[in-house]
């Protein structure tokens, strides 16, 4: 007898473990992104379950108790802790797949600096950039100053080194507004990070992959236009109506695949795994600068890679399952995730 053969069926449901908040300065914003997930995620294919982790850093239980509830992990977490390899290196410590990026590359595109100059190896124009720590600040001022006069125009960006959500983030225009802006800085980082102001339309793209590098594909750019910020700080991100966003963004054919080229680039030069989001200047001359990369973009109602996803017909759910199944491909050896791809699947590998 012959036929078309059964669909195989699920197994049983993944079970996920979304972790959010964490001590950094995006805890709430973080916590709204878990939630997020929550909500939209698939209950057919996953069990899922929050875990809130402190602003102080405390667990809701051990990691090794994660271990044994969890058959992967969604960080939800931005910023410090949740975004910098700390969360990652733990997940990697007790074997437990997880979402995004790994260690190395997280560290990596946190610190701003770093990533800025691995990219200008990499032949990505980047804005004039100087990297200024609190004890170089402290210890002698009269000395940065010099050295801004050399290497930065005014108007300068001042922004921590190691923080997302523009959080901390001044564009300045006087001497006095630069110390200002980088004694602000100092209460959030160590780090201050002082770039040239280039003036011309703010573009983010979102990138996916499968697991793996030559995977790698991005979504259409969407065109930022801030409405209650002269940029695009956190009100302008995260306020209702802040902003317009414009998905595809209002360029030529030519233009927009540029962006969509170099929005691969740096996800693949990063080495960022599962999803990503990339934020440009495009200048009037059409050249396009790189501010930075967010290994773990905003996935809350009003965040960027979300919407983005939907025009090109990518609903949150399956966002989600894109993310959480190139987790499941990130990982080797095979039996760190058989258990897994034996449960989405119904095979056992």
């Amino acid at each position: 007898m012959t036929g078309t053969p059964k669909k195989q069926e699920v197994k049983e449901r993944i079970r996920v473990a979304v972790l959010m908040g964490g001590p950094s300065a995006e805890h709430e914003v973080s916590l709204k992104s878990g939630h997020n997930i929550l909500k939209n995620i698939n209950r057919q294919k996953y069990e899922a379950f929050p875990i809130i982790i402190g602003k102080k850093g405390e667990w809701q239980i051990s990691p090794a108790e994660l271990k044994k509830k969890a058959d992967v992990g969604f960080i939800a977490m931005h910023g410090t802790y949740g975004e910098d390899g700390s969360v990652q290196a733990i997940l990697d410590k007790i074997k437990l797949p997880y979402t995004g990026s790994p260690t190395l590359p997280s560290a990596l595109a946190m610190n701003k600096y770093l990533t800025t100059e691995l990219l200008k190896g990499a032949g990505i124009a980047v804005p004039p950039t100087l990297l200024v720590s609190k004890t170089e600040w402290v210890r002698n001022p009269f000395k940065i100053f010099e050295q801004i006069k050399v290497y930065i125009n005014y108007p300068m960006v001042v922004k921590p080194n190691d923080n997302g959500s523009s959080v901390g983030v001044s564009i300045v225009k006087t001497k006095g507004e630069l110390i200002s802006a980088i004694e602000n800085v100092f209460t959030l980082s160590r780090g201050a990070l002082i770039q040239t102001l280039i003036k011309g339309v703010e573009v983010t793209c979102g990138v996916f992959d499968h697991g793996w590098p030559e995977s790698a594909y991005p979504l259409m750019p969407t065109e930022i236009v801030p409405k209650v910020s002269s940029f695009f700080d956190y009100r302008a991100k995260y306020e209702v109506g802040g902003s317009l966003e414009i998905t595809p963004a209002r360029l030529s054919q030519p233009v927009s695949d540029l962006i969509r080229r170099a929005a691969v680039q740096v996800h693949k030069a990063v080495g960022a795994s599962g999803f990503s989001r990339t934020d440009f200047i495009l200048a009037g001359n059409h050249e396009l600068f790189t501010l930075e990369i967010n290994t773990i973009p905003g996935l809350t109602e009003q965040s960027l890679l979300p919407k983005a996803a939907l025009v090109s017909g990518i609903s949150f759910s399956d966002l989600i399952d894109r993310v959480i199944i190139a987790a499941v491909h990130k990982y080797t050896p095979r039996e760190m995730c058989g258990n897994i791809m034996s449960k989405f699947f119904g095979v056992s590998v």
